[in-house]
Formats: structure tokens, sequence, C-alpha cells
């Protein structure tokens, strides 16, 4: 068994980084949709690439939020995993 403290700093770690890639995704989201003079002269296929590229990270950020709370369900029980929410 791992040392508690480290296996602690990992987990915290893991979920810190899912978090600021959720809010990042966010961020290019609400930037892509609310604000597109925001994005310079782009196309429309640019604009739709980088809208499902934020998308995907926005997705992959809460996946690996959701699986690190079904990893360790115990440690996480009393963590606010979608603090932005």
């Amino acid at each position: 068994m791992l040392n508690k403290s480290y296996r602690n700093d990992v987990l915290n770690s893991l979920l810190k980084q899912a978090q600021t890639d959720k809010a990042q995704a966010e961020v290019s989201l609400r930037v892509l949709i609310d604000h597109p003079a925001g994005i310079g002269d782009h196309s429309t296929t640019d604009l739709h690439n980088n809208l499902n590229e934020a998308l995907s990270k926005l997705a992959d950020a809460e996946d690996r939020i959701e699986t690190l709370a079904r990893f360790d369900p115990a440690y996480f029980a009393n963590k606010n995993l979608f603090p932005s929410d």
C-alpha cells in the first residue's frame, strides 16, 4: 500500500489538473460563443474546429473528474469536484 500522504497528493493533483482543464475549456467555449470578435480573422471552419476542440476538452475533463470519484469514492466524497457549477 502506498504512503497515504503520497496517495492523497497524487489524487489531489489529478483532480486539480482536471478542474483546471475544465475551467479553461469553459472559458474557451464562452469566448468563442459569446464574443466571436475575439477569434480574429478565422474561417467558420476554424471556428467550428475550435468549438469542437474546447467541447472535447470539457467533456474529457469532466469524465476524468467523474472517474476519479468512482476510483476512490470515500476519498472524494466530501470534496467539491465541480466547483464552478
